[in-house]
């Protein structure tokens, strides 16, 4: 299963220290999502990462950063639901609902489906699947592979989210609550929380 981190939706002082650190541990993707902020943050984030590294970034906003930076790709969701013109390369797409799904399906490399369980790190963000829904879109094949699971995604529920049929996770909440922006002066538990869920992936 593919374990994607999704970013802070803010910036903070140590961030390209611990994103550093998180892709010598193996993470795999970066979903670099930072909504309504200015580009240059997100350019400065980016120019503090490896080169090496940023191949296995997406970007959600101000696309023209995958082709500057040699990203991976980007990411369409409701803020930003149109490819550039004459786009060649990878597109992951977040989906709400079976149609948007059978949709993105069509011309995305892979689909989130949120939210599958109570948001950790958003309010308002509640699981909108029961687990009879998820079952009948995984004998439907609507859930593969290509699907990544989103929404309240942590240790505890990893395991169910594999019966579903699910290719993956986004994790958000599960990873960032293990770092205090403005009190942590080191992020070791953060690190030892994702190599717990890199462990669980297998």
């Amino acid at each position: 299963m593919k374990l994607i981190l999704m970013t802070r939706p803010e910036f903070f002082v140590e961030e390209h220290q611990i994103l550093t650190a998180l892709f010598d541990e193996g993470l795999g993707t970066l979903h670099l999502r930072k909504p309504n902020t200015e580009p240059v943050f997100s350019e400065r984030l980016l120019s503090l990462i490896p080169d090496t590294y940023r191949k296995n970034i997406v970007v959600h906003d101000h696309f023209y950063l995958k082709q500057e930076y040699g990203l991976k790709g980007i990411h369409l969701n409701q803020r930003n639901p149109e490819l550039p013109n004459n786009y060649k390369g990878h597109i992951s797409c977040s989906c709400h609902s079976k149609e948007e799904l059978q949709n993105c399906a069509l011309f995305s490399d892979y689909m989130f489906l949120s939210p599958i369980f109570n948001s950790i790190a958003l309010d308002d963000y509640s699981d909108r699947f029961s687990p009879t829904m998820l079952q009948q879109m995984h004998k439907q094949k609507l859930i593969n592979k290509k699907v990544m699971a989103m929404g309240g995604i942590g240790l505890k529920n990893i395991p169910l989210i594999k019966e579903f049929g699910f290719g993956g996770v986004v994790v958000l909440g599960d990873i960032w609550n293990h770092f205090n922006i403005h009190t942590n002066s080191d992020y070791k538990n953060l690190i030892n929380h994702f190599r717990k869920l890199r462990k669980l992936m297998g």
